[in-house]
């Protein structure tokens, strides 16, 4: 038998909503998303992908993978160093303020009967996603985009992006507003 699936979007004042209503044959053990990976970076923007994911993941008795990635800081001690220096107390200290960040996170989410496990990864931020996805066997990746355009983004960067053009599992992307 197959699985029914309807799909519905609107607008609302530039704010796209959209809204899904799937229906999975759960009785028959099939689930259509049984982990959920939620990159955050700690921004209130980054976080407003949790209430989309959480309402995934209590709909579809899902785990979520809560991930942040520590870029690594590199400095230099004086103008005339030619190699960069890692300052490796900074990025522990980094790593540490990830990890009590994302127990906060999970423990709310566990308040509302949500599965969640944290992750906190250094690195490349898009390689790490990718790779913490495959790891972990998440079904979707769900995040939020900032939403950067012109001169910013190409200086920044997009994470989203490299993301959409790399992943090879679904991606729940949505932009967060001010």
């Amino acid at each position: 038998m197959r699985d029914n699936f309807i799909v519905g979007a609107h607008c609302l004042q530039k704010n796209l909503t959209v809204r899904y209503t799937m229906r999975a044959n759960i009785s028959r053990g099939r689930r259509m998303y049984k982990t959920i990976l939620v990159p955050l970076d700690g921004s209130p923007r980054a976080e407003t992908i949790l209430s989309h994911a959480a309402s995934l993941a209590a709909k579809y008795q899902a785990k979520l993978v809560l991930l942040q990635v520590v870029e690594p800081i590199v400095a230099m001690v004086t103008p005339y160093d030619m190699v960069p220096y890692v300052d490796k107390d900074a990025a522990e200290r980094s790593m540490e303020e990830a990890k009590s960040y994302l127990a906060g996170k999970e423990g709310e989410l566990r308040g509302q009967g949500i599965e969640a496990k944290s992750v906190v990864e250094s690195g490349p931020v898009v390689s790490v996603i990718l790779n913490v996805a495959e790891r972990e066997k998440a079904d979707l990746v769900a995040m939020a985009s900032h939403g950067r355009t012109g001169l910013s983004r190409v200086f920044y960067g997009s994470v989203a992006a490299g993301i959409l053009h790399k992943a090879d599992r679904p991606l729940l992307l949505i932009r967060a507003q001010d």
